[in-house]
């Protein structure tokens, strides 16, 4: 099988960090390229703590990269902010990105599906790469049909920058799909501190936000009915878990011309 070319952006987060040991140990990755804050002109084998096979040089200057580096796929796992500099600059330059970061509006990836159309290259935006968060907000949807209440517990750790999560708004939006809008709880209720019933979607779906040490990504879904109620959960207890998804998604924005936003529209 012919290498995929990787430029890695961030390669010293927790994230960063699996995807450099996933593509070091994938027969067919081959990592050309990093972009980071620091190291510039360095490979990344000269950083402590990752292999010596890892020789893509890094950049601080991402354009620069991009110019410089042949390279097939982008894998970002950046910040949000960041992330959408990279995505852009990538399909400028006609690297197919692979995208972890969270936080995109709508009119953004608007914007950059009308991108990959006119340079016909595809790119993947996953708020989640964990195959079992991706059957946790599937099997959500589905119990949508029959639960109008619902509210979404997202749980992280007190790094993660923004909230709620990329998950928890995601899995808002494919409830939405199935679930009749309901505006929940009392018609009078009144929060006595604000923010106590958390983010409000508006179909009525309230999201709340978790921020903990030791927490790495964990989600529950609870519906309720009269006389009972069901809870849908998935738990990430360490980053590796998120890798299957990231091997996935680079295998597939290979043989796409589009924007794919969300693994599920990628999992068989």
């Amino acid at each position: 099988m012919e290498k995929i070319k990787i430029i890695l952006a961030g390669p010293r987060g927790r994230m960063g960090k699996e995807a450099a040991f996933l593509i070091h140990n994938t027969e067919h990755f081959e990592l050309v390229g990093c972009i980071d804050r620091i190291n510039d002109g360095k490979a990344l084998a000269e950083v402590e703590g990752f292999p010596n096979s890892l020789k893509g040089k890094i950049y601080t200057d991402a354009e620069y990269c991009f110019q410089n580096v042949e390279a097939d796929v982008l894998i970002d796992l950046t910040t949000p902010e960041i992330g959408k500099k990279h995505t852009e600059l990538a399909l400028q330059y006609g690297v197919r990105p692979v995208v972890g970061t969270t936080g995109f509006t709508e009119e953004e990836l608007e914007h950059i599906g009308k991108l990959a159309k006119e340079k016909q290259l595809g790119v993947i935006i996953a708020p989640n790469f964990a195959v079992g968060a991706i059957l946790m907000m599937k099997f959500a949807q589905m119990a949508a049909k029959h639960f109008a209440d619902v509210e979404i517990i997202e749980l992280h750790h007190d790094r993660k920058l923004d909230a709620p999560s990329g998950t928890g708004i995601k899995t808002a939006e494919m409830i939405s799909q199935t679930r009749t809008s309901k505006q929940q709880g009392h018609p009078e209720e009144e929060e006595q501190m604000q923010g106590a019933r958390g983010a409000t979607t508006k179909d009525g779906i309230h999201i709340h936000s978790v921020r903990l040490p030791g927490l790495v990504a964990h989600q529950e879904v609870i519906f309720g009915g009269e006389g009972q109620s069901l809870t849908i959960r998935h738990d990430s207890y360490n980053r590796a878990s998120f890798m299957s998804g990231v091997k996935l998604s680079v295998e597939t924005v290979m043989k796409l011309d589009m924007l794919v936003y969300g693994l599920e529209n990628i999992i068989e």
